[in-house]
């Protein structure tokens, strides 16, 4: 029985935003992370409580009008202050499908985060420009480490 829950929480808009989560969630599972729970849902279907039972955090979001999904936005709005003291710490991965630079994005959820005090794990994931099936990697890539790292105990 999996002992630490990684939460993937993605906004999936499109089919290749989808090949990009699902990605992320086969790289977990291709970790050959027996301890760990891999859980992916979307930012309107993650409550508090959510995020309480997880020891890891991927956050997915696309680029939006040069800020982040407003699905993740939505999330972040509901549960920053239930989270508030309660998380600290908490160590989290990003990435992000860009179709500009994606940097507006990575500064707001950036901002959000630091604010809940999570510990970043690694820079995150910019997915730029025109859909490349190296995202596909990149993102099976994260999934992987995310759940390694949380099974060997690295964060």
């Amino acid at each position: 029985m999996p002992d630490k829950r990684l939460l993937i929480i993605a906004h999936v808009p499109s089919p290749n935003t989808q090949r990009l989560r699902d990605a992320v969630v086969e790289g977990a599972g291709q970790a050959e992370a027996e301890g760990v729970e891999i859980i992916a849902k979307s930012p309107f279907d993650t409550g508090p409580d959510d995020v309480l039972a997880a020891q890891a955090v991927i956050l997915g979001t696309t680029e939006n009008l040069g800020y982040m999904s407003g699905a993740l936005k939505d999330f972040f709005d509901r549960c920053y202050y239930p989270l508030l003291e309660k998380t600290q710490g908490l160590p989290y991965a990003l990435y992000i499908r860009a179709g500009h630079d994606g940097t507006g994005t990575r500064r707001g959820v950036e901002t959000i985060v630091t604010g809940l005090r999570w510990r970043a794990v690694q820079e995150p994931l910019l997915c730029r420009g025109d859909f490349r099936e190296a995202f596909v990697d990149d993102c099976l890539e994260l999934g992987m480490a995310m759940a390694a790292g949380l099974e060997a105990g690295v964060f």
